[in-house]
């Protein structure tokens, strides 16, 4: 593929993390006193869950806070315009798993490498920048998981770029139950604990920014959302075992406001490769909008965890 931008690599970064790194994500994406293998260091089969990689690219090896925008700034993408940081929202994201993350950095030396794929003009509503970010052990470049992102900026279109190819759509299946629904009630502390992880955008605190992209103010992160959701697939299908999802992916079709009330829907295709079925889910507020659209995993289905004891 070619194209402004495309094959454009941005200088390689560390990443490093600890356990009590992993202990808050999973706090914080919602994981239950019963997957403790998510949740206390001590426990035998102590893991990162699986989603933590994506983190990492916000995180970075940093152990406080970081400037959103000032990080979004560092590097402009030859070619392009150079667009504003303060006004970029989740367009969607893709990760695959290829190897599980140890619990802790130490003594390894992991990076974050990411390269262009695309950057497309959608005209007055934005543009488009797409991306591939591997979480690499930089000794012997074994790759952790790859990370497929889109990024919207909001307004900042009609520079004369292409306009991009039609993105695949996975719908839920028409007229059948949903193989598994849940919800979360969340509150205007749930961006406040999310942002933790590294993700520390002002649009997700602060309700200038928000107001400013004509959201009304503060909006939850996108990837709270998108990692909840990816939570409750493997804790009702995959018996909360990280092994049992290959593949997970979605798109952000709504914002989500704190005080909604989120419901996931989850269908089972029937669709088996490898030993792998394709699954695909939807989140909407309750009574509401889509908010995560686009949904599909690739899991062996084992049906919900027992209680995880020790």
């Amino acid at each position: 593929m070619s194209g402004p931008g495309v094959g454009f690599e941005y200088p390689s970064k560390a990443v490093s993390w600890c356990k009590r790194d992993l202990l808050l994500f999973a706090q914080s994406i919602g994981c239950k006193a019963e997957e403790l293998h998510f949740l206390y260091e001590l426990h035998p089969n102590f893991t990162p869950f699986p989603t933590y990689p994506l983190a990492l690219s916000f995180k970075l090896d940093s152990s406080d806070v970081v400037d959103f925008y000032a990080a979004q700034k560092s590097v402009a993408i030859p070619g392009v315009p150079v667009f504003d940081p303060a006004r970029v929202v989740d367009g969607q994201r893709r990760i695959e798993f290829f190897k599980q993350l140890p619990t802790s950095s130490e003594g390894k030396k992991f990076e974050s490498r990411t390269k262009v794929v695309g950057v497309y003009d959608k005209g007055r509503p934005g543009s488009v920048v797409e991306t591939q970010t591997d979480i690499v052990d930089a000794a012997n470049n074994d790759v952790y998981s790859r990370i497929h992102t889109s990024s919207f900026y909001v307004n900042q279109g009609n520079w004369g770029g292409p306009k991009g190819p039609a993105t695949q759509n996975f719908p839920p299946p028409k007229d059948k139950k949903p193989d598994a629904v849940f919800e979360n009630q969340t509150t205007p502390e749930t961006p406040l604990l999310y942002r933790l992880n590294g993700d520390y955008n002002p649009l997700h605190a602060d309700p200038e920014p928000g107001k400013k992209m004509g959201f009304g103010g503060v909006i939850i992160h996108g990837l709270y959302s998108w990692n909840w959701a990816c939570h409750g697939l493997l804790q009702h299908l995959g018996g909360s075992d990280p092994a049992n999802i290959k593949e997970y992916q979605a798109r952000f079709a709504s914002p989500v406001r704190g005080g909604d009330q989120l419901v996931a829907s989850a269908w089972k295709t029937g669709e088996i490769k490898d030993g792998w079925e394709e699954i695909r889910f939807q989140v909407q507020i309750e009574g509401g909008k889509v908010v995560l659209s686009n949904g599909r995993a690739l899991m062996k289905c084992v049906g919900p965890a027992l209680q995880n004891k020790l």
